[in-house]
């Protein structure tokens, strides 16, 4: 293993040899833009380790957009249609455009903490304000994510978005609504061709998307429980079918008597109107709840239309997924294990469920409090 440095004008350079090629022939790499010959020297030395070690990279001017388009079509294959669909959408908007022709082993720390506070001010497409930090952190974690690949593929020796510091999250404020306001909506809407799925999200908790992916298979009204096998998923605004993200996702929930019956009258509403319409009755694979035409509903509509339902019913605005929340508050409020709530609702961890909804809850506090002086003091 050899190399040495050379004075190339005012500047220094390291020579590095790092094997032979297929015919046999020595081959050199050359990196040059040191100030003195000392720092070359120091330069040598490292490079020399690293062609020891095999962690050796080669230089390259590929640039960052270069090897973003090469990234997606390999990533792809391995990550779900969510996923790419957010990774194409965060490359083609911000890191072609603003990183693109930086190349890919000059990208620094410093530039991306510069990037994403350019965004945080102007970022939106519409020439609005800026993006925020939420959509900020998604971008940080696609570029960590590419980046690593480009380590993995020795294109570089570290990945820079490690050192970088995207912005906070801003937490905002849940939105849920009280037991009396859940009721007066339901109460609202209880004529809408949609009324159980309404019910089913506010008594289960269900996700938009495991909700609208819901098959007729996957109920289980004799038993009175329900299975999350698939979801439906928007990517650039194409629906698609997709599985739960994790093994506690694919799970099993306990329907109670008044939603069991709101699904029973649902399913006979159905069969009329396909009947009607000639669209032939409901097949078991077919969707619990699905537009006039038997077909999905898209998951932005249908959060719209629950939009325009809430500001009908002249209740408080929370969104769809916030009927979650809603959910799994009450629940947490009437006494129940917050290991069960976390099951009902797919999480991977009780502390998740803790960690979003307890401090929403301090009655579950106080209660602790007077139980545990009870057992202490005595009745």
């Amino acid at each position: 293993m050899r190399g040495h440095i050379r004075k190339r004008g005012k500047k220094w350079s390291v020579v590095v040899d790092v094997g032979h090629d297929e015919t046999g022939q020595r081959r050199q790499r050359w990196h040059s833009g040191y100030n003195t010959r000392r720092e070359a020297q120091a330069a040598l030395t490292e490079l020399l380790g690293r062609v020891q070690r095999g962690d050796y990279v080669e230089p390259s001017k590929q640039t960052v957009a270069g090897f973003t388009a090469r990234w997606l079509e390999s990533v792809k294959v391995r990550v779900r249609p969510s996923t790419f669909g957010m990774y194409e959408t965060l490359c083609r908007l911000y890191v072609a455009p603003m990183l693109g022709t930086i190349g890919l082993q000059q990208l620094t720390a410093s530039r991306l903490n510069g990037l994403y506070a350019e965004l945080l001010v102007k970022g939106r497409r519409d020439g609005k304000g800026g993006l925020s930090p939420k959509t900020c952190r998604h971008l940080h974690a696609t570029i960590r994510a590419a980046l690593n690949d480009a380590v993995r593929w020795q294109l570089l020796t570290r990945n820079v978005a490690l050192q970088a510091t995207p912005p906070r999250p801003q937490p905002k404020e849940m939105q849920i609504w009280t037991a009396p306001e859940l009721r007066a909506f339901l109460a609202h809407v209880e004529g809408d061709r949609l009324y159980g799925a309404y019910v089913l999200a506010a008594t289960t908790g269900l996700r938009r998307g495991e909700l609208l992916g819901l098959r007729w298979r996957d109920l289980h009204l004799n038993a009175g429980r329900l299975s999350v096998t698939q979801t439906l998923v928007s990517v650039n605004y194409a629906v698609s079918f997709s599985t739960p993200k994790t093994d506690k996702g694919r799970h099993s929930v306990a329907l109670d008597s008044a939603t069991v019956g709101a699904l029973r009258a649902h399913r006979v509403a159905m069969l009329e109107e396909r009947l009607s319409l000639g669209l032939g009755a409901p097949t078991e694979d077919g969707l619990v709840f699905t537009d006039l035409d038997g077909t999905a509903l898209h998951p932005v509509g249908f959060s719209e239309r629950f939009g325009r339902l809430v500001k009908a019913a002249g209740a408080r605005r929370i969104r769809f997924h916030d009927l979650r929340h809603t959910h799994a508050t009450l629940a947490l409020a009437a006494g129940v294990h917050p290991k069960v709530v976390s099951e009902r609702l797919g999480h991977s961890s009780v502390s998740i469920t803790l960690d979003l909804y307890s401090h929403s809850i301090p009655a579950l506090e106080e209660e602790a409090a007077e139980k545990v002086a009870a057992l202490v003091f005595g009745s």
